[in-house]
């Protein structure tokens, strides 16, 4: 077997093996808790027991180091870089860490390069791939040759869907694992060791506090461990002359806390939910959505277009109030703008969310639309055309329309097309019950006039 050094030069190596020094450094004073805190293997990796945990395939395929690549999706700080840092220890691995923001293809070929190299002295290379969603298509499209052929595994870390952002080359080459946010009794207990861990956290700065109050710091971090630890550190770093951290302490950070809300799957999920709720007929859970959105920056005018779309695909003619209501809510957020829209938003999620639903009008437009593709498109009946014009006149269009207002309550018996469709089917909610009471009685007046013409 090659040896590396028959293969690199003196500099190259000890560049190559930097990554255990890294790992080192990881528990270094100067840098922050969150880092000196991450887990050193996969057993101290909490809050993800779904793929963690003894019997799942992830650390069976780790144990056996029989793994292709693999994809970790996640929230910002539920442990995907830790999981990733983790088996390349436990797997012995050279590891190499790039961030898709700051690489280029230049690296990456350096990279692949190198993998290719060390191969061939039977040396492994994991390359992490930070935020790889950051990768265009071509960057992604460069890693597949070498994944193929085993000069190196890949695990990619992305917090936006794999689905959309992950080519389905290299997402089909991939083992991927979804991570979710860490439960806040688990960020808590973190917490509680990192205060009274003397070597790696805070145990030397001789502060205390409630786990009560870590509970609740937890809840403000969003199931994000890395940002809880940082909070931890900076609430711990300006008590000065404190034993214990207080409600107050907390308070401060609380007031001056951001939620996440800054990719594409908050965006879609959160409208989602604010969608669902309304639909669903729970005003709380709409004005809890449209808050979160409203604090995440969202702009107030797509909020309003939603529930213009809301108005006519949920509640119809079941409250035909809605339509214009959410139509003056979206001009209203035109030219009132921020923060005073947002109470425009709150009235119209309200009215729209308590509304009666009815899907009728969305359902009657679908089998329109399967009536027009599923069979030959009916001609307009002559009686019904347009008898504008000479020769319309001539050709007799219009000729025998039977006029509707000359007959009880302005019904004809007239067909209005040449085979007659069931399309539109009235809900007996809010007030399409009266249209479907109107409709039924049309139905039986015109059966009782069609001899009249």
């Amino acid at each position: 077997m090659a040896d590396e050094h028959d293969l690199f030069g003196a500099d190259e190596v000890r560049q190559m093996h930097t990554s255990a020094k890294e790992h080192a450094l990881n528990d270094s004073a100067d840098k922050p808790l969150a880092a000196r805190m991450r887990p050193r293997s996969l057993k101290e990796v909490v809050g993800q027991d779904h793929i963690l945990k003894a019997d799942s395939l992830l650390p069976r395929l780790v144990a056996q180091n029989n793994f292709g690549s693999l994809i970790f999706y996640g929230p910002p700080g539920c442990g995907k870089t830790s999981i990733a840092e983790a088996i390349a220890k436990e797997t012995k691995s050279r590891f190499v860490r790039i961030n898709a923001v700051m690489s280029n293809v230049a690296e990456l070929r350096e990279i692949l390069s190198t993998a290719r190299k060390l191969k061939s002295a039977q040396s492994k290379t994991l390359l992490f791939i930070d935020e790889l969603h950051r990768f265009n298509k071509s960057q992604q499209d460069l890693l597949l040759p070498d994944i193929e052929e085993g000069n190196l595994r890949l695990i990619g870390a992305t917090t936006h869907n794999p689905g959309f952002y992950v080519i389905p080359p290299l997402l089909s080459r991939s083992h991927l694992f979804r991570l979710e946010p860490i439960a806040a009794h688990v960020i808590a207990q973190v917490l509680a060791e990192a205060l009274t861990d003397k070597e790696r956290g805070l145990g030397n700065k001789g502060i205390t506090a409630e786990l009560s109050l870590l509970t609740d710091l937890a809840n403000l971090c969003d199931g994000d461990m890395r940002r809880a630890l940082n909070a931890l550190e900076v609430l711990i770093l300006s008590a000065s002359g404190k034993t214990e951290i207080t409600s107050t302490d907390l308070d401060i950070f609380a007031r001056e806390r951001r939620i996440r809300y800054d990719d594409e799957d908050e965006h879609y999920d959160t409208i989602s939910a604010f969608i669902k709720s309304c639909r669903g007929g729970d005003p709380d859970s709409a004005l809890y959505w449209l808050a979160k959105m409203l604090e995440g920056g969202e702009d107030p005018r797509f909020i309003a277009r939603r529930l213009v779309i809301l108005a006519s695909e949920d509640i119809g003619l079941a409250d035909p109030h809605a339509l214009p209501l959410a139509v003056a809510a979206h001009h209203a957020c035109d030219f009132i703008g921020l923060p005073e829209a947002e109470l425009t938003l709150a009235h119209a999620t309200l009215y729209i969310a308590s509304a009666p639903k009815s899907n009728s009008a969305t359902l009657a437009l679908a089998a329109a639309h399967q009536a027009i593709q599923a069979a030959p498109v009916q001609t307009v009946p002559l009686y019904l055309k347009d008898k504008g014009g000479l020769a319309n006149k001539r050709l007799g269009q219009s000729k025998d329309y039977v006029y509707s207002h000359d007959f009880p309550e302005g019904i004809s018996p007239q067909d209005y097309l040449q085979k007659p469709l069931k399309l539109y089917t009235p809900k007996l909610n809010g007030s399409e019950k009266a249209i479907a009471e109107r409709l039924e009685h049309w139905k039986v007046l015109k059966s009782k006039l069609k001899g009249s013409i």
